[in-house]
């Protein structure tokens, strides 16, 4: 598998989450995480996207990105050059004799208890995706009983900004 990470910086507009995407869709590329938030400037919004590339060319998508009057720049991040982290929720079946166990665990895994019930707790962990697969592959004798991620979210490293040479800050 050949999986690249892209950040898009784009207009705050409706409607254009739906066309990226289905530019993605039309070109039959796998999407394997979509995520979109407000960037340090007003109006603008950055969308991340970790796309399968496989067989594919990655231009022919970028281009036809770069035709979308919304899309302000797209830039590939390198994996090296890059922090990329993932989100997750993770409610996990717990009683008295496992509660330590697991509650060992999600301090041995830097995660953090965010909800406590008498059968169940509900875990926070953020981290790259080998971490939370570990972290999932101790949780899973316990008993998951629930799991909600975001998509990856990505910035290079450094003092290199997607927005420095599109607006003078």
């Amino acid at each position: 598998m050949s999986t690249h990470v892209l950040s898009l910086l784009v207009e705050d507009k409706p409607g254009l989450l739906t066309r990226v995407a289905g530019l993605f869709a039309r070109r039959g590329f796998n999407i394997e995480s979509l995520a979109v938030g407000h960037s340090e400037i007003e109006g603008l919004s950055r969308i991340t996207v970790v796309v399968d590339v496989e067989n594919l060319p990655l231009e022919q998508i970028t281009k036809q990105l770069n035709k979308l009057i919304n899309v302000i720049k797209i830039v590939e991040l390198d994996p090296d050059q890059s922090v990329m982290r993932d989100h997750m929720l993770i409610k996990v079946r717990v009683d008295n004799s496992t509660r330590s166990q697991v509650l060992e665990a999600v301090t041995l895994f830097r995660a953090r208890v965010v909800d406590v019930a008498n059968d169940a707790l509900v875990i926070e962990v953020t981290g790259n995706g080998a971490k939370i697969s570990a972290f999932l592959k101790v949780l899973e004798p316990y008993g998951i009983k629930e799991i909600a991620q975001s998509g990856a979210i990505a910035i290079g490293r450094g003092s290199k900004s997607i927005t420095e040479r599109v607006f003078k800050n």
